[in-house]
């Protein structure tokens, strides 16, 4: 017997907004959170624009211990804020840290990218390279630990069931959603934080500096560089944050009694292999198709049915091979499924 799997909890730290209300206001808006760093300037980056959540420094206050503060990088201070207000919104009490009991029914897949490079190029490499490692400290192999943002939170919400960081570039965090989906359906947990969370750093950021896919036209005017799909996109921006989501079961949900915000179909992952036109960094078209076609075969329902469509764009050359209504006509063959209920 499978489980239907629902969302009941979000949590968010974005350059525009931290917090549901905040994030969702700055949207509607039009707020854009992308602003001019001097020192990327100074550095010589063409890219002399990013989102960085602001305030950060006062919310890790309210959410970690100073101890936690210690061993905590930015990633990992940003998948924290996140998961908490995600777990909290969800309607469920966060443990003490001096109690022994242990949540064996919730867990969490958060993803990353970049992981800690802030400590591992301003702290690890220098020390050493100057012959002090052995002054590093020993919080430091939590802080450069790809996994250490879905470590900490486990520890903070006394996680017992699967904690683990995936990492697959721009899917990092639709996969952990898709991961996590899959371990409650089939019974493996009854609650399952999943997202992606990501530090800033010039180090991170350098590498799409150097491929120049990054936008470098509106440093004068930050607030409009971010452009995806519009005739003067010149490129992504670099930014960080965090966005998670607290996923469960429909029965455990329905037997807290806790608020649902929507009902999780269907999710698929796969590779194109590189091949057929596909990289590393560009998709395989046939790899694309075959996963929308069986995430929508799996949720049994037809493309007609589907309201929006999240495309990936980058505001670089990829964003013209979205074509939305391609992407319908390439489903449409699939059969039609009763709307779901909770009842």
């Amino acid at each position: 017997m499978t489980e239907r799997v629902v969302v009941t909890g979000l949590g968010v730290v974005a350059p525009n907004g931290n917090g549901t209300e905040a994030f969702a206001r700055a949207l509607r808006e039009g707020k854009s959170g992308v602003r001019f760093f001097p020192h990327l300037r100074e550095m010589g980056f063409s890219c002399q624009v990013g989102g960085v959540p602001q305030g950060i420094d006062e919310l890790r206050t309210r959410y970690l211990t100073e101890e936690e503060q210690m061993c905590t990088n930015q990633n990992m201070t940003a998948a924290a804020i996140a998961a908490i207000d995600a777990w909290t919104d969800a309607g469920l009490a966060r443990p003490a840290p001096e109690s022994d009991e242990v949540d064996w029914d919730s867990g969490a897949i958060i993803g990353t990218g970049c992981g800690g490079m802030d400590v591992v190029a301003e702290k690890l490499v220098p020390f050493v390279n100057a012959g002090k490692a052995r002054r590093l400290g020993s919080t430091v192999i939590e802080q450069t630990l790809i996994s250490g943002n879905s470590a900490r939170v486990g520890g903070l919400l006394a996680l017992g069931n699967q904690v683990s960081t995936n990492s697959s570039a721009c899917t990092t965090g639709n996969e952990a959603v898709v991961e996590a989906f899959r371990h409650i359906r089939w019974g493996g947990a009854k609650r399952m934080l999943a997202g992606g969370s990501e530090g800033h750093s010039k180090y991170g950021w350098a590498g799409g500096d150097s491929m120049k896919v990054q936008c470098c036209t509106f440093n004068h005017a930050p607030e409009k560089a971010s452009r995806p799909m519009s005739a003067t996109a010149g490129g992504f921006v670099p930014a960080a944050g965090a966005g998670i989501l607290l996923l469960e079961s429909l029965s455990s949900a329905q037997a807290r009694g806790a608020r649902i915000y929507a009902e999780v179909l269907a999710g698929q992952v796969n590779c194109g292999g590189q091949r057929m036109g596909g990289s590393m960094s560009a998709p395989n078209p046939e790899g694309v198709r075959r996963c929308v076609r069986a995430a929508v075969a799996m949720a049994g329902i037809r493309s007609e049915e589907i309201d929006a469509i999240n495309g990936h764009l980058t505001a670089t050359f990829a964003d013209p091979r979205f074509d939305e209504s391609r992407l319908r006509r390439q489903t449409s063959q699939l059969a039609k499924m009763k709307a779901p209920s909770y009842g």
